[in-house]
């Protein structure tokens, strides 16, 4: 795990893939495999049953002392309870063993074999007069969905919008550029994960970190460390990764296809068009208000033209700071027993399989449209920006296209797919929590 922080660290100081992601994250994956102490340390209190089942034994009893190691590791943990449960799958009857989250002395049991008990139900108390590490308190601005609506608000203050509003029909290369996600939903439930685990690996392919964060908290907990590495880590290969699908899907032809300008958008049309997607988006999914609410908010302030203290703010401070947070938030969760598993590596292999065919359903689908807009036709190149990683992924269409033709200039037009994909990605997780919860 040491190597792996350090090659984060390579990747983010000597190639310059998103610096400001990949060396929090990687500076809180070497924390988490130190013997660190008041860092991560959960405050004692209530164990609690994690699913519905019947108490097979008791490991513990009132005044014993719980100790636990300087670095958690999985099956090292003083275990508390062994759990029966049925396995919604087979059927068949599953052991498991329910460990301590603190160190402290025990001073209630509250179940006993034979006992059936439910999910979240206390079972054993321990106290200690220690409280929890620092990190166990930041951390909890990922586990109440705090940080992800709040780099959002600094996305929305970020992003103009002004470029989807002149071409509307880039909104369309934003949703088709959501194909991975849904892609590698089948792929990942055919390799055995559940549908929860699923849409939470599928949403890699929208290449935003804080929508991927955002659904695996809801969906898959468990499964939030790689998912969060492996989403930051391929958005901070976009230069990589995108050029060569698009050359492979494009022709010379097509890259040198100059796109006309576009015309101004007034304030009062990027202040209606903030509003109305916000009601838009919530109206048809709920449950990704928070995202949603919080990308127009910070765009909201933006284009007001009133608040420039606000929109500052949300641009540079709170964005920068919660930044830092949940980099170090989501690396000090990278314990080895987590992420050196068979399971991250599938993860991470459908994580490039979902970000490889969005890149491919933005560039197919602007290839489609120019059937129809033979006068005034789309560059194919601009479809890859609409994947959520806002501007790099509009950069790189841009980049790609001037190596076709030195004078093109694409970055605007590239911005038009690249912030619907953020709309998209956000929309398309709001569905996976109404649907899958």
């Amino acid at each position: 795990m040491w190597a792996v922080s350090f090659t984060l660290f390579y990747l983010a100081i000597s190639k310059g893939f998103e610096p400001l992601l990949l060396i929090p994250i990687g500076f809180g994956a070497l924390l988490a495999n130190l013997p660190t102490e008041g860092m991560t340390n959960k405050p004692s209190g209530w164990l609690r049953s994690p699913k519905d089942g019947i108490i097979e034994k008791v490991a513990v009893q009132q005044g014993d002392t719980i100790t636990l190691p300087r670095v958690e590791k999985e099956g090292e943990l003083p275990v508390a309870f062994y759990l029966k449960v049925i396995n919604q799958k087979t059927q068949a009857e599953e052991l498991l063993s329910i460990s301590f989250e603190s160190s402290g002395r025990i001073t209630r049991v509250l179940a006993e074999a034979g006992q059936k008990v439910v999910a979240g139900q206390p079972i054993v108390e321990t106290h200690s007069t220690k409280t929890g590490g620092f990190y166990h308190y930041i951390s909890l601005g990922i586990i109440l969905e705090i940080f992800p609506p709040v780099i959002f608000l600094g996305v929305g203050a970020l992003t103009d919008f002004g470029p989807l509003i002149a071409n509307p029909v880039t909104l369309i290369l934003g949703a088709a550029a959501q194909l991975g996600i849904f892609f590698t939903v089948v792929g990942a439930s055919l390799l055995g994960f559940s549908m929860q685990q699923a849409a939470s690996i599928g949403i890699i392919g929208g290449a935003d970190g804080p929508t991927s964060i955002f659904l695996a908290n809801k969906l898959a907990p468990e499964l939030l460390a790689p998912i969060a590495v492996a989403a930051y880590s391929y958005m901070s290969l976009v230069p990589l990764i995108q050029p060569p699908i698009m050359r492979l899907l494009t022709t010379k032809k097509e890259r040198l296809i100059r796109m006309k300008s576009l015309r101004h958008v007034s304030r009062m049309e990027k202040i209606i068009f903030a509003t109305v997607v916000a009601i838009a988006c919530i109206l048809i999914v709920p449950d990704a208000s928070a995202l949603i609410a919080m990308l127009m908010l910070g765009n909201f302030l933006r284009e007001s033209g009133v608040t420039e203290r606000l929109t500052k703010s949300a641009q540079n401070e709170i964005i920068n700071i919660v930044t830092i947070f949940l980099g170090t938030s989501v690396g000090i969760t990278m314990t080895s027993d987590r992420f050196l598993s068979p399971q991250t590596l599938k993860i991470l292999a459908l994580g490039i399989v979902a970000f490889s065919f969005s890149t491919a359903g933005g560039v197919l689908m602007a290839k489609a449209l120019n059937l129809f807009y033979r006068k005034n036709p789309i560059n194919p190149l601009i479809g890859s920006a609409g994947v959520s990683a806002v501007p790099m992924a509009a950069r790189v269409s841009h980049v790609e296209g001037q190596r076709a033709d030195p004078h093109n200039y694409l970055l605007m037009h590239a911005m038009g797919p690249n912030v619907a994909g953020v709309i998209g990605t956000a929309v398309v997780a709001g569905y996976f929590i109404a649907t899958l919860s």
